[in-house]
């Protein structure tokens, strides 16, 4: 089933996602930057996700919630050319948006499986995310230590704790809302 094959608008706005992240690649190529090469490489590949979610569990996604992942992987994409390091707010939109889609996945599974998401989508969100800044800080500290540029950039403990809350904004989205926006993937179940 795919959710995405009568949604020409949707399609072509996946299609301009992906050629503004090949794009972003391009852009880090020519920078010699490997943190956003690498990233984009990485964002590429997961706007194939739905497709491949969609095959598998033989569900389908809105139009919206397709282009929703999709902007999530451009703007951490984009934010690695850049407006991570000169945008205040921009870390705090990419952890809040990928939170809500970690959160999400986490959602429908406990919803499809007859249990009670709020405890699992906190404790995953969180859990990841601690996990998350810990490769984070690694990746910086290693490339550091060896006088190479990271694919991710560690910026201390506030930072750390700005990330931590942002993702847990993330997770109280998806239990706030996501009743409402998410239950096209797990309604066949019940």
């Amino acid at each position: 089933m795919d959710g995405n094959n009568h949604h020409p608008v949707a399609r072509e706005t996946e299609r301009g996602v992906r050629y503004a992240i090949l794009a972003a690649f391009v852009v880090g190529l020519r920078r010699r930057n490997p943190g956003a090469i690498v990233n984009a490489l990485v964002a590429f590949a997961a706007t194939y996700l739905p497709d491949a979610i969609e095959r598998e569990y033989d569900i389908a996604f809105g139009p919206w919630q397709r282009v929703y992942s999709d902007a999530a992987m451009l703007t951490h994409t984009v934010g690695m050319l850049g407006p991570y390091d000169d945008v205040w707010w921009w870390d705090h939109l990419t952890h809040t948006h990928s939170a809500t889609l970690l959160g999400g996945l986490v959602f429908v599974t406990a919803r499809h499986n007859g249990r009670d998401p709020r405890p699992r989508v906190l404790a995953v969100v969180v859990g990841l995310g601690v996990v998350w800044e810990l490769v984070e800080y690694t990746i910086h500290a290693v490339a550091d230590r060896f006088g190479l540029e990271p694919i991710l950039v560690s910026y201390g403990r506030s930072d750390i704790l700005l990330d931590l809350l942002f993702d847990l904004v993330g997770a109280v989205l998806v239990l706030v809302f996501g009743d409402r926006f998410l239950r096209n993937l797990y309604r066949h179940a019940e």
